[in-house]
This record gives C-alpha cells, sequence and structure tokens, in this order.
C-alpha cells in the first residue's frame, strides 16, 4: 500500500464528515468562542495518540507472532464491518453528553483516534512501508481530518444533515473496495506462502 492508499484508508476511518454532526452535539452546550479551541486541542490528543499507537503497534506485533497474511486478511474484514456501519449506521450517539467541555472522550478518543483507526494503523505497519512513509501517511490524513471537523459548524450549513449522510455512504462504499482488496491480497499472500 503506497502513501496515497494509506491517506484515504485512514482519512475514510476517521470520517470526519460523518463526524460533523457528532461533534456539533457534543459542543452544543459548550460556549461559542471555546469551542474552536476545545476542538484544536482534541485533535492535537488524537494525534498524540495516533503516532504513539504507530510506534509502539509492530512491537505489539511482534510479540504475538502474528504473520503478515493473517493481517492482511483481518484487516480486510475489520474494514469491511468499519464500511457496512459506515453505509447501514447504527441508531444513538452522543447528544447527551455530560455537561460541560469534553476532555479526550469522546472527541479525540473514539472519533478519531477510535479502536478502528488505531487497528488500521497496526496492518498498515506491518504490511505497508517505512515508518517515515507511515508517520507523514497517519499525518496528512490527520490534517485532513482536522481542518474538517475544526470547520464542522461551515460543512453543517453547506452541506446539511442529508448532504454530511449521503457523504458518509459514499466514503463508506470506496471503504468496501479498499476492505476487499485488502482481504484478497491477504489470501493471495497466504497462498504462495503456503503453496510450496
Amino acid at each position: 500500500m503506497d502513501i496515497l492508499s494509506a491517506v484515504i484508508t485512514l482519512w475514510l476511518i476517521m470520517d470526519p464528515l460523518g463526524n460533523v454532526p457528532v461533534f456539533l452535539a457534543v459542543l452544543k452546550r459548550v460556549a461559542p468562542e471555546r469551542r474552536r479551541k476545545i476542538l484544536v486541542r482534541e485533535c492535537l490528543i488524537a494525534y498524540v495518540v495516533l503516532i504513539f499507537f504507530l510506534l509502539v503497534g509492530q512491537r505489539a506485533l511482534a510479540l504475538l507472532q502474528i504473520e503478515q497474511e493473517t493481517i492482511s486478511i483481518a484487516g480486510g474484514i475489520v474494514l469491511f464491518l468499519i464500511a457496512l456501519r459506515m453505509i447501514f449506521p447504527a441508531s444513538g450517539g452522543f447528544d447527551d453528553a455530560a455537561e460541560g467541555e469534553p476532555l479526550v472522550v469522546p472527541l479525540a478518543i473514539p472519533l478519531i483516534a477510535g479502536p478502528s483507526t488505531l487497528a488500521t494503523l497496526l496492518l498498515l505497519r506491518a504490511t505497508a512501508g517505512s515508518m517515515l512513509e507511515l508517520w507523514l501517511a497517519t499525518t496528512i490524513a490527520w490534517s485532513a481530518t482536522a481542518a474538517i471537523l475544526i470547520a464542522a459548524p461551515f460543512f453543517y450549513r453547506a452541506l446539511g444533515e442529508r448532504g454530511l449522510t449521503a457523504m458518509e455512504r459514499l466514503m463508506g462504499m470506496v471503504l468496501v473496495m479498499i476492505s476487499v482488496q485488502m482481504f484478497l491480497n491477504g489470501v493471495a499472500q497466504f497462498l504462495e506462502h503456503y503453496s510450496g
């Protein structure tokens, strides 16, 4: 997987357009003048978590002795399930968030640096290129996500609830194709590895 593919995959999983209504719902009880500062802070916290996980993820895989084709097949299945949730979302949300300013939860974790994104970083670390390339891909995907979420009120006014929902469904469809390709790559690696 090259840098562009990694950026697109991570950005789709972070799902910034789909998270715009959630971010606005969580911040609706916060004073308007504080919202941008909170958004910037939460995005920076998420970035620190992503980079930390990128650094320690490979060691965790080595400790568990998991092979590359296993990661690719499992990653394809996980991404496929994530994509299905984007296309057919479950009801519920964060409308009943606690009073006061959110800190780390739920904005930084799990909405940006959630289990899906962290699992994908593990997969990319095991199957993709150098650490520098992955750091660059993570930084680009995070930057695009942060820019959209910081501009959440603008996107909500421009696209509306239905427009954001349609964009999320479209991103889910793209992610389905990426996940199937990842699964097929893992199966091909498995067959090649064990055919002899």
